[in-house]
């Protein structure tokens, strides 16, 4: 007996919504990681793209629990010598709600091409409108 292996035209992906309201930010962005990878699939293979195309709304009202709001900061440096710039997650979460969950997402994807691949089919938007009703995505509940 031979071991299954899903070649790439044989996936079929689908559209999921995931409703970041109330919820907290790692937990949405770690259910979006599993189906961008696919791991929900009986057919997921970790060298094929499996994954599918998640939508998250939503993301302005989306939680950090403890004190993660005053004490967590997200750093990017310039490019500039000595400009290292530092943001707090508070002010981060109310300017740039769907940054923050793109990189949450992004740091439980692999750093390969396949991951980056995978990252383009997230969609992130800060209510609850989207442009994708065509595509008739299913709401993810978990």
């Amino acid at each position: 007996m031979s071991t299954f292996m899903p070649k790439a035209d044989e996936i079929e992906r689908k559209w999921y919504v995931i409703d970041a309201a109330g919820k907290p930010l790692g937990k949405v962005a770690a259910e979006a990681a599993v189906l961008l990878r696919g791991k929900q699939k009986p057919i997921f293979t970790p060298h094929v793209d499996c994954g599918d195309f998640v939508i998250i709304i939503n993301t302005d009202k989306a939680v950090l629990t403890g004190a993660k709001l005053e004490k967590k900061l997200y750093q990017h440096h310039t490019g500039y010598i000595g400009n290292l710039k530092e943001v707090k997650y508070g002010t981060l979460m109310k300017e740039k709600s769907d940054f923050a969950m793109k990189l949450a997402v992004k740091g439980m994807i692999p750093d390969t091409t396949q991951g980056r691949k995978q990252l383009t089919r997230c969609r992130i938007y800060k209510g609850a409108d989207h442009k994708h009703e065509a595509q008739q995505p299913v709401a993810w509940e978990f």
